[in-house]
């Protein structure tokens, strides 16, 4: 149990680090109040800035700062263009799952086809649970409410 343990740890360490090669976006730098904004709430921490139009229309800008928690752990904020926070996405290990997430994964799904575990709290301080997976040679975000209950499958790109 140990060794699926360690496994699968290096095997989500290496995805995340892999996909942020696979994934670059061009570094930006943000507007002030989105600097500031970052600064205040995560000092210390040296972010890499980037930015994505969502909406509609993509007529919306997100900022996108990708930093390191420690040595181990990435984590992501979002905000928008005047420096609101949009959502917040923390990396984390499989145990820190809700029993019911890990018994529905543990079901439906080969431990090594899990690539990435993910809490993400929205602006409105919603939590869900991401979980990347890989079957088929397709990805999918497999998504989990608050209380670990299945919300949703997306398939991406």
């Amino acid at each position: 149990m140990k060794n699926v343990f360690l496994s699968f740890t290096f095997l989500c360490s290496s995805f995340l680090i892999a996909q942020e090669g696979t994934n670059m976006k061009k570094e930006i730098t943000p507007p002030e109040k989105v600097r500031f904004a970052f600064e205040r709430e995560y000092p210390g921490k040296v972010p890499v800035w980037s930015e994505e139009y969502v909406g509609d229309d993509a007529d919306e800008i997100r900022f996108e700062a990708r930093y390191n928690v420690d040595d181990r752990t990435k984590a992501v904020a979002i905000y928008d263009n005047l420096g609101n926070m949009k959502a917040y996405e923390l990396q984390i290990p499989f145990k820190q799952l809700p029993i019911k997430a890990q018994s529905y994964l543990k079901k439906n799904y080969k431990a090594k086809a899990i690539r990435e575990i993910a809490m993400v709290v929205d602006d409105k301080k919603k939590t869900t649970y991401e979980v990347g997976i890989e079957k088929d040679s397709k990805f999918y975000d497999i998504v989990f409410d608050a209380e670990g209950g299945f919300d949703v499958s997306v398939e991406k790109n």
